[in-house]
């Protein structure tokens, strides 16, 4: 209990009984009204929690439902069947690994130039900053709409949506680690006479390349939901918003509950998946042990 795992186990288990808790409290008003129709006056209290933990439609679905229904949606169906969860997640991954490649190096080259140009830095970084005030919920319909007014429909569209999530703090995070190196480093590289690429790329980038790694990790969790809310308004047929919008025409709560879960669980291995880059490239760098 003293390290890491002990803490995280017991976080988990008082969400899950603090879930169990919310579902019977929740679900216990359609429970007594179906046993008033039944004429069934006298039910025992476990009878009641366990019809309570079991109705087809719940207000808000146990854990227990949630977890076979996922293991019903991906072990149980076939990869390529448009019922298999797996196949949704990998229409959504498609479009936040291309939204998030195209918002990284965006990020990356508009950080570049912030450094460099007073002009772009006084005239740019405050529209970079003003861009993230804008609700994702109204700009998403206007990009669809837009790009396929102009023939660009698919996975592009989906993909701007991530970009315009995950560029920002891949741009202020490089912002910050390019200009981090100590003035007496940079008064060392001009006594040696080095010029602005040299001191990009033998100071400034080693030392933002922890921070560029840290900006990943919010940056593609921030392009998985640009990713998810640009499926919304398109009224997709595929992916995990797909599932989501799904679930909520048709009162599926369990499937709707079970699409979020798998956003959260591909998005905690590709934060993950970054995180083991960041560690092997530090580690290279000597940067880390």
């Amino acid at each position: 209990m003293s390290g890491t795992v002990g803490p995280v186990i017991v976080v988990v288990l008082s969400i899950i009984s603090l879930w169990y808790i919310a579902a019977v409290i929740l679900n216990a008003p359609f429970q007594q009204e179906m046993y008033e129709r039944a004429n069934r006056t006298e039910v025992p209290v476990t009878l009641f929690i366990t019809d309570t933990l079991a109705q087809e439609r719940p207000v808000l679905p146990a854990p227990h439902q949630v977890i076979i229904e996922i293991w019903e949606t991906t072990v149980e169906k076939k990869i390529t069947s448009k019922r298999s969860l797996i196949y949704h997640t990998g229409i959504t991954l498609s479009s936040t690994l291309l939204g998030f490649l195209i918002g990284t190096t965006l990020g990356i080259l508009l950080a570049i130039g912030i450094v460099h140009s007073r002009v772009l830095d006084k005239s740019l970084m405050p529209w970079v900053i003003s861009s993230q005030t804008i609700p994702i919920l109204a700009i998403a319909p206007m990009i669809i709409v837009v790009l396929n007014a102009i023939g660009i429909s698919g996975l592009l569209p989906k993909a701007m949506i991530s970009t315009y999530l995950s560029f920002f703090p891949v741009t202020v995070g490089m912002v910050k680690g390019l200009r981090s190196p100590e003035v007496i480093h940079m008064d060392l590289m001009h006594t040696y006479s080095a010029s602005r690429i040299q001191t990009f790329w033998k100071l400034r980038l080693p030392y933002a390349v922890p921070y560029l790694f840290t900006s990943m990790k919010i940056g593609m969790a921030a392009s998985l939901v640009g990713a998810i809310v640009g499926e919304l308004p398109t009224g997709a047929v595929a992916g995990l918003g797909a599932r989501l919008l799904a679930g909520s025409y048709y009162g599926q709560t369990v499937q709707i509950w079970s699409a979020l879960l798998m956003a959260a669980f591909l998005a905690g291995a590709l934060v993950a998946l970054i995180g083991i880059l960041e560690g092997v490239t530090l580690k290279r760098m000597g940067m880390a042990r």
